[in-house]
């Protein structure tokens, strides 16, 4: 009778896991975006901004925001870890990626990867967060401007936002959790990897 309760409780209070990639090319800001979102929704403070390194391989973090609990996969950039992008795809809610909207000499590079990740079918419904970051720097190319540029228009099919973000102030990040939890919730996909997830 206890586990039948206990099982009856899980069940109605047990917050929804969706797990999250962010991805980008590398000096992007991506890790600067997961440790200032540790630093918002945890009670842990975030490494400081000087002291983060390259990431080479993964880095993991987990928040609770909207009453849902999110793990975020920030996944090296370098143009050699890339290719293991994929490994990580099929258990997606969604996709966080990150523009370094103040460097535009590398918005090529960085919009022929994001167009290589989106044509794997393994993401397919998976929404998408392009965080045109640090909008702290002066000279840092809109959120309107990075649509245009990487051709977010084009995208049909697929939930997608571009937001002005600045990991160094915070700026932009919780509106964009928000959208993400509002976004996933709302998708197959998310009902898809729940499936598959009670069914192993």
């Amino acid at each position: 009778m206890f586990s039948l309760l206990y099982g009856l409780y899980e069940y109605i209070f047990r917050k929804d896991e969706f797990h999250v990639l962010i991805l980008g090319v590398d000096k992007a800001g991506k890790t600067n975006v997961l440790e200032r979102l540790k630093t918002i929704f945890t009670q842990s403070i975030g490494l400081d901004p000087g002291k983060i390194l390259p990431t080479v391989g993964l880095n993991v973090g987990r928040i609770e925001a909207h009453k849902h609990n999110l793990v975020f996969w920030d996944l090296g950039g370098q143009s050699g870890l890339r290719s293991i992008w994929d490994k990580y795809y099929s258990e997606a809610h969604a996709i966080v990626y990150v523009v370094d909207s103040a460097n535009r000499t590398r918005f090529d590079e960085s919009k022929a990867a994001l167009d290589r990740m989106l044509e794997n079918r393994e993401l397919g419904g998976a929404p998408l967060l392009i965080m045109a970051n640090k909008q702290d720097l002066e000279g840092a190319a809109t959120s309107q401007e990075v649509g245009e540029v990487f051709g977010i228009s084009r995208l049909e099919g697929r939930q997608f936002k571009v937001l002005p973000v600045s990991a160094y102030t915070g700026q932009g990040l919780k509106d964009g959790v928000e959208w993400l939890v509002e976004t996933v919730k709302r998708t197959h996909r998310a009902l898809r990897l729940r499936v598959r997830s009670n069914g192993s």
